[in-house]
């Protein structure tokens, strides 16, 4: 292995941490939107947020990481990439962005009708994301995305058969690791319907998973014959047998109800899909660019990897103490009131006309001399206004009901009292 197949061997790590972990968030998504409607729907609902909450925003974290470092590390790869896959790529990106915003304003949602409406944003943002980022990853594996800038089709590069079995295909997984920890997580905190209820999605679902990768192949022999022909031998063989072994451990281990260790066997059986097609495309990135042509220079490549490793010092300890709270229960029970906002003081200060107006001004000066100006001492001040734009920002958007709160929580008999 050479210096330029490091980062990439990191951007595949990434990837699958980002496929299984992330890919779980996005599945419990599917299951928001097939719960229907009752008391019994809301209860799955409920048990999918409360699962995600800890860690959906860190899951996001490997995502970024697999962009950046291709963009350092594989510029030209990743310049034809984002060009001609610009399309589902943006519509990954607003997926991502409306399911976080929808599952945030949710803890706010007023009235039945209100809620609705941002679950159902939420659960089909979930859907949607997987699937545009499923085909482009076909789009790249059946040699669609040729080298230079939106060289190869907008639209037929990632709607072809190979793209859009891919892109299925991801919707299947996500909800498969979705089902399995989610009735993983029902077991841990004694919810014996709702285990019932998620262990029969995943048996179901790590089923039709396994059958639409069977048939995947069929696809991938009619329209990426020399994927599938590496695929089904040589050096990239292993990855699709370790897959399908390790989903049928699975589903073994989810019928015998011991869910914990089917969380790493289902996450094995996805990560080998990705090993497996890594082995396949290798050595080459895009059509006629190999990896070692494709890489950014030496000194470029050892900063990456150097940046990378500083960084897992800090990353992997959190990310694995945040983990193992969350497995261990330690973010559940019973809640304690929240303090009054103490922002609220510094909120008064401004008008909210006033706060606007300031944080327009600070986005045009910092956005015009960001992207115009050329000196340094220009670029600090446009970084100024950014930071302007921010924080007047927030004061002009502050819930005035808020503010009100806090001040009948002050209050003898107050809301905030009658609530305790």
């Amino acid at each position: 292995m050479h210096l330029y197949d490091l980062p990439l061997v990191c951007v595949l790590i990434g990837l699958a941490l980002y496929t299984v972990l992330a890919g779980a968030d996005f599945g419990a998504g599917f299951w928001t939107l097939l719960a229907g409607r009752g008391p019994a729907a809301r209860t799955v609902r409920e048990h999918a947020h409360e699962s995600i909450a800890p860690v959906w925003e860190a899951n996001h974290v490997w995502l970024i990481f697999v962009i950046t470092v291709t963009w350092t590390a594989y510029p030209r790869a990743f310049g034809s990439i984002a060009s001609t896959l610009a399309v589902p790529l943006a519509i990954a990106l607003v997926g991502i962005v409306l399911r976080g915003a929808a599952y945030a304003l949710l803890a706010g949602a007023v009235g039945a009708r209100e809620r609705a409406r941002l679950e159902l944003v939420f659960a089909t943002s979930s859907i949607l994301a997987p699937f545009a980022l499923g085909s482009a990853v076909g789009a790249i594996a059946s040699g669609r995305v040729p080298v230079g800038n939106a060289a190869g089709a907008l639209f037929s590069s990632w709607l072809s058969p190979t793209g859009i079995m891919l892109g299925v295909l991801a919707v299947a997984s996500c909800a498969y690791l979705a089902a399995v920890f989610l009735a993983a997580d029902a077991a841990r905190r004694g919810e014996p319907a709702i285990e019932r209820r998620f262990r029969a999605l995943a048996l179901a679902t790590g089923v039709a998973a396994g059958v639409l990768a069977a048939a995947g192949l069929a696809v991938l022999h009619g329209d990426a014959h020399h994927l599938y022909s590496r695929l089904v031998q040589g050096r990239a063989l292993p990855g699709p047998i370790v897959s399908a072994l390790a989903g049928a451990a699975t589903l073994e281990l989810v019928r015998r109800r011991r869910y914990e260790a089917a969380r790493f066997s289902a996450a094995l059986a996805v990560a080998a899909v990705i090993a497996g097609w890594a082995l396949a495309q290798s050595p080459a990135l895009l059509p006629g660019l190999s990896i070692r042509a494709a890489a950014a220079p030496h000194s470029t490549l050892v900063a990456v990897l150097v940046a990378i490793l500083a960084g897992a010092l800090l990353l992997f300890p959190s990310l694995g103490l945040l983990f193992s709270l969350v497995l261990r229960g330690r973010f559940e029970g019973a809640h304690t009131p929240p303090r009054p906002f103490a922002a609220a003081a510094a909120a008064t200060a401004f008008s909210e006309g006033f706060a606007a107006r300031l944080a327009g001004a600070g986005l045009v000066v910092g956005v015009g001399l960001l992207t115009i100006a050329e000196a340094s001492w220009e670029h600090a001040i446009g970084v100024a206004g950014l930071l302007v734009f921010v924080l007047a920002g927030f004061a002009a958007v502050l819930p005035g009901e808020l503010r009100a709160a806090e001040g009948g929580a002050e209050q003898p008999g107050g809301a905030g009292e009658r609530a305790r």
